[in-house]
């Protein structure tokens, strides 16, 4: 069974930072092109963030390039997201997907606040 696991979220200061971390499972991870998406509270779901397989190419949604990093780690079947100069728009519900797959985990909470 394809499970995946998020964490690493948490209550942020605008400006700080945060590592993201996806756990996969039931498939074999280093063959699948991976993306973050997030939702934030009354808006639809948003791609962030797309890794290849191997990593050799990445990509990132215009509200967060320059501040995020994609990166993973086959050997672990792990994937991350480093997030910096976090702001107030960046609060949402982070998740890991498949491409063209909606989440179907519990995803993890990143809030940004002062």
């Amino acid at each position: 069974e394809t499970q995946v696991a998020e964490s690493g979220g948490g209550l942020v200061q605008p400006g700080g930072s945060l590592r993201l971390s996806c756990t996969a499972s039931g498939f074999t991870f280093s063959h699948y092109t991976m993306n973050w998406v997030r939702r934030a509270p009354g808006k639809q779901l948003e791609w962030v963030a797309t890794i290849s397989t191997n990593g050799a190419f990445t990509s990132y949604a215009d509200s967060v390039q320059g501040r995020f990093t994609i990166s993973r780690d086959d050997a672990t079947n792990t994937m991350y997201l480093q997030l910096t100069n976090l702001n107030s728009d960046d609060t949402a519900m982070y998740y890991c997907t498949k491409p063209g797959t909606p989440p179907t985990s519990p995803g993890t909470q990143v809030t940004v606040s002062s």
